[in-house]
């Protein structure tokens, strides 16, 4: 065990988060309403305090902390400054939807900072336990904010089956831990991944909790077949909350399905590898073929979600080949590329939605976007950029996260499942092609003034430039991915 000292400034990103959101839950209860400064501020300004502890982290090795329970890497840093940006992005473009539905509450926000704190929770953990720990206080939090509009059934209902499929996941994943504890006589995942070598392993027991385990991870990821509850809850949450799910906790779902099945249950990846192929191919074909359908566009967006997350997992199988880890840092790398993109693309989609919305007016069907190019030409520019690169068209960012996973893929030997990928794709951009038409070539359906703050319309034009640099110049995120990648693998 390192040094107290060394253990606090290991973990001190979230010290300084929940210091942060103790003071904003201090501020918001105990200043008077006409004295205080609004609440989404003082949530920006906690967020400053974890960023600037993990960038002053940022080049130090690699930290265990707290009986190695805690780990801070470069994976862990990189993950946690696009969490910042993805939450800090989240509650701009969500503070006048909020406010004009009265739900600009502390509760919002504390809400939103605490999801934030499981997911660094998460991204850090090195025990199985720990890992729990951060889906809980991440689930928790967003369970009580898909559920904040009380009067609306819609809400309601896709809060409780969030909440019993969530509970019935997370049901899975513990159960599949205690399987792989009961394998391998230890929750850490170093001493898991040493127990293949060392001859301690009840293999029937351990390959029991490592089904399990998949599936709560595919849960999580909203793979198929685990999805049922994606498309109700996107759908039903208010939208702010909605990006909170789709964005932020996707980075931290990807830590702890690497960090348990790389770091942990790598002596497994022959059968892990097998489960993620099924499930990477139904979410391809599901998330494609069901997304035509939707007029929708929050569920679209659902569908949409799981054929990229089809992608993700095609680059966590590419990894090992034949028992060789040779080629596991690209494929890694490219998949950890993906899942931030995503985000980043994600971010930018739901964030034009949040900006169109208005007082008894959600904006989250496909038929309130006609027009848009004639009512406010820039923002549909920057859904045309994010429609493009869903699409995986070049010279946008999407393009480029398929290429470096299908690479990936053709390099393990998969040529047939890259082939898969290519032609789903192409289902996929029928509707995202759709709601450009949509945009640019029918005629407005409303004629309501579309006035988004100076903050949110610089946010936006921030997001959709980094959507389009990032695909003319992707070698500096590609390259800090394979970086974290290499440093994650090399402990």
């Amino acid at each position: 065990m390192k040094p107290e000292s060394l253990n606090l400034l290991a973990a001190l990103p979230e010290i300084a988060l929940l210091v942060a959101i103790c003071a904003v839950l201090l501020v918001d209860v105990m200043v008077p309403a006409r004295r205080r400064p609004p609440t989404s501020a003082l949530a920006l300004l906690a967020i400053v305090a974890p960023l600037a502890a993990t960038l002053w982290q940022l080049g130090s090795p690699t930290r265990y902390a707290f009986s190695n329970m805690y780990v801070a890497d470069g994976l862990s840093h990189l993950l946690k400054l696009c969490a910042y940006v993805a939450v800090a992005a989240t509650l701009v473009y969500g503070r006048r939807y909020m406010r004009d539905r009265g739900l600009d509450r502390g509760e919002f926000h504390v809400l939103a900072l605490m999801s934030l704190l499981g997911q660094m929770v998460m991204i850090s953990a090195n025990n199985l336990l720990v890992v729990y720990l951060g889906l809980e206080l991440l689930s928790l939090s967003l369970y009580a904010l898909v559920a904040m509009r009380r009067d609306s059934p819609l809400s309601g209902e896709a809060a409780m089956k969030y909440f019993v499929l969530g509970a019935l996941a997370s049901g899975f994943l513990l159960y599949g831990m205690s399987m792989i504890y009961g394998g391998a006589g230890s929750l850490e995942h170093g001493r898991i991944a040493a127990a293949f070598t060392g001859g301690q392993l009840n293999r029937t027991v351990f390959t029991f909790g490592v089904v399990f385990v998949v599936a709560g991870l595919a849960f999580k990821l909203g793979a198929v077949p685990f999805h049922m509850w994606l498309p109700d809850v996107y759908h039903g949450s208010p939208t702010a909350a909605t990006l909170l799910i789709a964005a932020a906790p996707k980075l931290a779902a990807f830590a702890i399905a690497f960090r348990l099945l790389v770091e942990a249950l790598v002596g497994v990846a022959a059968d892990w590898q097998q489960m993620l192929l099924l499930l990477a191919v139904a979410s391809l074909a599901l998330g494609n073929i069901v997304a035509i359908a939707q007029t929708n566009f929050k569920r679209m967006l659902a569908y949409s979600t799981m054929s990229h997350v089809g992608f993700v997992l095609l680059g966590l199988l590419a990894g090992v080949v034949d028992g060789s880890m040779e080629t596991a840092n690209g494929a890694y790398g490219s998949a950890l590329f993906y899942m931030v993109t995503y985000v980043l693309t994600t971010l930018g989609t739901f964030g034009l939605v949040l900006l169109l919305a208005r007082d008894g007016f959600e904006a989250d069907e496909i038929d309130d976007l006609k027009g848009l190019n004639r009512r406010r030409p820039w923002m549909a520019l920057v859904m045309l950029i994010m429609m493009f690169s869903f699409a995986g068209i070049p010279p946008f960012v999407g393009f480029y996260a398929k290429l470096v996973v299908l690479k990936a893929v053709i390099d393990a030997g998969h040529v047939w499942l890259a082939v898969v990928a290519v032609l789903f794709s192409l289902v996929g951009a029928f509707y995202y092609l759709r709601v450009v038409k949509v945009m640019y070539f029918d005629p407005p359906a409303d004629q309501a003034p579309i006035e988004p703050s100076a903050v949110a319309r610089a946010t936006m034009g921030l997001n959709g430039a980094l959507v389009l640099g990032l695909g003319i110049v992707p070698g500096p995120l590609m390259a800090a991915c394979l970086e974290a990648i290499r440093q994650a693998l090399a402990t």
